[in-house]
Parts: structure tokens; sequence; C-alpha cells
């Protein structure tokens, strides 16, 4: 168990961050019921750590340890001039969930937003994601909008 002292770092991700990187999302991924094929994972790897891709991810660690991701994805939008931020991955261990790890995240999205120009992060959530919630309610604004989607 983590003391409450618990300071973290956040970084861009590495070639080397692959099995961290793999296991953080994979759990992430098991907690929306979602098991994705081997070339999902590899090409979502790599879309992350090319300097042409709109993708970007970065890694939260504790020490040495990796304790959270947060993927990240810049697009165009019919409304505004600027590319906005989409926040589409966010994960924490959760021996580290309470401590700062996810508002640390979201504030390096905020930075790379900023730094990048756009005005503009969003993120969704499931409505019984209740824990992380309390977050995003303070460091985030709760829109009315309502998913649709094909397939």
């Amino acid at each position: 168990m983590l003391g409450d002292d618990a300071t973290f770092s956040v970084r861009s991700l590495t070639r080397a961050d692959e099995p961290q990187w793999r296991r953080l999302w994979s759990t992430y991924l098991r907690f929306y019921e979602t098991d994705l094929p081997e070339k999902v994972y590899l090409t979502t790897f790599d879309r992350l750590l090319s300097d042409t891709e709109p993708q970007h991810g970065l890694i939260a660690e504790r020490g040495d340890r990796p304790v959270g991701l947060v993927h990240y994805i810049f697009h165009r939008h019919n409304w505004r001039v600027e590319d906005v931020c989409y926040l589409q991955d966010l994960y924490a261990d959760p021996e580290v969930r309470g401590m700062g790890v996810g508002r640390a995240l979201i504030e390096a999205v905020y930075a790379a937003a900023d730094k990048a120009n756009s005005p503009s992060v969003y993120w969704l959530t499931q409505d019984f994601n209740a824990e992380a919630r309390k977050l995003y309610d303070r460091i985030g604004t709760l829109t009315p909008f309502i998913k649709y989607q094909r397939g």
C-alpha cells in the first residue's frame, strides 16, 4: 500500500513502456468489459509513439513505477478554428486512486492542449463510474450531451 505522501511524475510514453502500458490499458479495458485483439494493441501503441499521429499517451509514475495512463487525441472541430482535444482513456491503479494521479494526468493533458493552442479538452465516462466522476466534477464541467453511436 502506498502512503498518503504519494507524488507522481507524468511523462510521455516511450517504446520501453510497452509492457507496463499494456498492463495498465488492459486493466482499464477490463473495467469497461472490453477485450481487444492484439492488432489493436500494437497499432494503438505505435500511434501513441508516432510524431505524425494526432494521438498521444502519457504515463504517471510514482518513483520509477508506472501507476496510471492517459491517451488523448487532437482533432478538427466544425465550430472552432483551433483543434480540440479528446481525452480518450484515463486509468490509475487502484492502490493510488484518490491520491492525485488522475488529476495529474488530466492537468498534463490540459497543459499539452494549451501548448498546442487547443482551447477545449473533453472526455466521456459512464454514468456508473462514480469514483472517477468525483474528480471530474472538480476538474471539469459536466455537459448535457448524451452519446449515440453506430455499432
